[in-house]
């Protein structure tokens, strides 16, 4: 399978656009979204598209979508938003428009690329910060899925499904049975990957791999010792998103941190790297 063929897209999440000239917890996140396109267009102008996974925006408001518009617009790939607790989907619609609507009014869609099926859920529920997918999102998954059983499936959806193991577990996807009970209908999901906890993760449920993104805003630094829920850290970075290569046998996530914190120890793009 020659390289060309390889399917590459990336996923940014948790931008949390505020009106300008808000900050979020502190940091200007339309500055950083801006550095974060600027970073596609130099590292990854070949990438098929890009999938914004949620929480668009900070407090839901009309000025905030128009701002992301703005930011995005020089984006030299095509890029499909999708929604967080954090989003209203009226007000995302009013200024981005029905077109990324389902037939039953939620923002999701399919992307068939280079042999695979890519399938962008709703997972908002208006009032919670936790997720839901009603019968008729989950309906909608199923036909998209019966529809694609010749095709490997890699799902986003906003909330996360498997347990972190910390406090963000309280704001999880509250029906993930039912999710997965659909997914199984399928011989080949190869990944579902998610935003909303500010962390990379990875994990398994029912043979099938989960991944989280950190995204754009801030990030959660963990203690995962016995009182892991006290002792939680907001970091100013990374700025994060995923860049996913897949390929007829395989999927692979990796991490670009676009934003970072740490000085690079050599840069060297001519020679090969010894191993470690």
């Amino acid at each position: 399978m020659g390289e060309s063929s390889i399917l590459k897209f990336l996923i940014m999440s948790d931008l949390h656009l505020a009106p300008s000239p808000e900050l979020t917890h502190g940091l200007d996140t339309a500055a950083r979204l801006v550095v974060g396109v600027e970073s596609i267009n130099q590292e990854y102008p070949d990438a098929d598209f890009c999938v914004l996974a949620g929480d668009l925006v900070d407090h839901g408001d009309k000025n905030s979508y128009k701002r992301l518009k703005a930011i995005m617009q020089p984006l030299k790939i095509p890029y499909y938003p999708a929604l967080g607790n954090h989003d209203d989907r009226d007000m995302f619609l009013s200024v981005f428009g029905r077109a990324h609507c389902d037939s039953n009014g939620h923002v999701q869609r399919v992307i068939d690329q280079k042999g695979y099926r890519v399938i962008v859920l709703d997972s908002v529920e208006a009032g919670r910060h936790t997720g839901v997918l009603c019968d008729k999102r989950l309906a909608w998954l199923r036909d998209q899925l019966n529809a694609a059983l010749d095709r490997p499936v890699i799902v986003i959806i906003h909330h996360h499904v498997n347990k972190v193991q910390f406090f963000m577990d309280d704001y999880l996807l509250e029906n993930p049975n039912e999710l997965l009970d659909v997914l199984d209908i399928h011989p080949d999901v190869r990944h579902v990957i998610s935003g909303h906890v500010h962390m990379s993760t990875t994990g398994i449920i029912r043979g099938i791999p989960f991944t989280t993104v950190a995204g754009s805003h801030y990030t959660f630094a963990v203690s995962l010792g016995s009182d892991s829920r006290k002792k939680v850290k907001k970091l100013e970075g990374p700025a994060q998103y995923a860049v996913v290569l897949a390929d007829e046998a395989s999927v692979t996530v990796h991490f670009h941190n676009y934003i970072d914190q740490h000085s690079a120890l050599y840069e060297n793009t001519t020679k090969s790297v010894m191993p470690c």
